[in-house]
């Protein structure tokens, strides 16, 4: 893995169906101290990955970085420069000290997107114990999920059926 700032980078593409004009991209962000330590795996990201996948996304990149209001808004700033999609995070949506991705993504984002994210804590009953957000940088759309395996897949499906239609009107698209 290589190391930028405190953060690895996984580039993984996959095909894209010939003749999708909007083809859906997709990034996916793990905020674990653990991981970057080393001494814990990327399971989040894997299934958020995979998750992306089966709901016909492009994931165009995955990065891993440390726990951190600087290391979240850094790494999504980053992400979402040039980007049209998706970019869901995972982990640091908890109540511990170094629980912060909320407050990383709030420092970037230009919009929120409540009713995403109240949809996300609806899943589940541990959701009610998330401060996960959502918003938008540009045309990004951007979800904070748990970093349990189960719940960061669980968040994303309960918003899955309405994504694509957000980001085609965030790329200017009349749908109406």
């Amino acid at each position: 893995m290589a190391t930028d700032h405190g953060a690895h980078r996984h580039q993984h593409h996959q095909p894209h169906t010939p003749g999708d004009e909007h083809p859906l991209a997709a990034k996916v962000l793990t905020v674990s101290d653990g991981v970057i330590a080393g001494t814990r795996e990327d399971r989040s990201g894997e299934a958020l990955a995979a998750a992306l996948a089966a709901a016909g996304y492009e994931v165009a990149e995955r990065r891993v970085v440390a726990d951190g209001i600087d290391t979240v808004s850094e790494a999504l700033a980053e992400m979402s420069a040039g980007f049209a999609g998706l970019i869901v995070s995972t982990g640091g949506t908890g109540f511990t000290v170094r629980d912060l991705t909320p407050e990383g993504t709030r420092a970037v984002i230009e919009r929120e997107a409540p009713g995403l994210a109240e949809a996300m804590r609806l899943v589940n009953p541990l959701g009610r114990l998330s401060r996960g957000v959502a918003g938008i940088i540009g045309c990004t759309i951007v979800l904070n999920t748990p970093g349990s395996t189960k719940g960061c897949v669980e968040c994303f499906e309960a918003v899955a059926d309405v994504l694509p239609h957000a980001l085609a009107l965030l790329a200017g698209e009349r749908l109406h």
